[in-house]
């Protein structure tokens, strides 16, 4: 099939540029990207660009799902908090990895969607998906052993510490609507420690701590 040709061709693009997470790229393996764009835009689902989704939404590169991926390095039955579902893909990505996936979703038709992507997947019984405001995050579920933003924050989310363990991880990219630093953050017994990654854009997160 095509989509099979171009799927192989992604993992070995990805290969390329540095993704040298045998499970990331297995798991990105396993989820048929094309699932997840717009009808009308099947064929360009595997190449390394951010295609619109609706309601001014974007599935992000083939290459930014993976590296935050690959940095979060998430292990089989971690719970895994996700501020921004979109189309799904990255949960999908996240359950192919074993993991635990608790995400929301602010745009309801969006949430729905994607819920039913996961149906077809087999995804239900790892992906919770809740519509709300992410950028309080989910306490019900938490501590979390990780947290990924799908969506770049005006300001490092403090706040969503507490909802993480201990040794626990959150990648978000801070920075201003035009242009973000991926960061991570991990938090230790006595501290949080911060690292910056790398510059990307993000469609701006929503919310009472996102962009008014």
């Amino acid at each position: 099939m095509i989509y099979d040709k171009k799927l192989q061709e992604m993992i070995e693009r990805l290969r390329q540029n540095g993704i040298s997470n045998s499970r990331v790229l297995e798991a990105m393996r396993k989820v048929p990207r094309h699932y997840f764009v717009a009808p009308g835009l099947e064929l360009q689902a595997y190449d390394e660009k951010a295609l619109p989704i609706g309601f001014g939404q974007t599935i992000s590169h083939p290459f930014t799902v993976a590296l935050m991926t690959q940095i979060l390095d998430p292990q089989e039955g971690e719970r895994i908090l996700e501020i921004g579902t979109g189309s799904g893909y990255q949960a999908a990505v996240l359950c192919r990895l074993g993991c635990h996936v608790y995400s929301v979703e602010k745009i309801r038709e969006l949430a729905q969607l994607a819920e039913r992507r996961m149906k077809q997947l087999g995804c239900t019984y790892r992906v919770l998906i809740r519509i709300g405001d992410g950028s309080r995050g989910w306490p019900a579920h938490a501590p979390y052993d990780a947290i990924v933003f799908t969506a770049g924050a005006p300001q490092a989310p403090e706040h969503l510490f507490e909802q993480l363990k201990i040794g626990g991880r959150l990648l978000v990219p801070i920075g201003s609507q035009k242009e973000q630093v991926l960061t991570l953050f991990v938090k230790d017994k006595n501290e949080v420690r911060k690292k910056e990654i790398k510059k990307l854009r993000f469609v701006p997160l929503k919310g009472e701590h996102g962009w008014r």
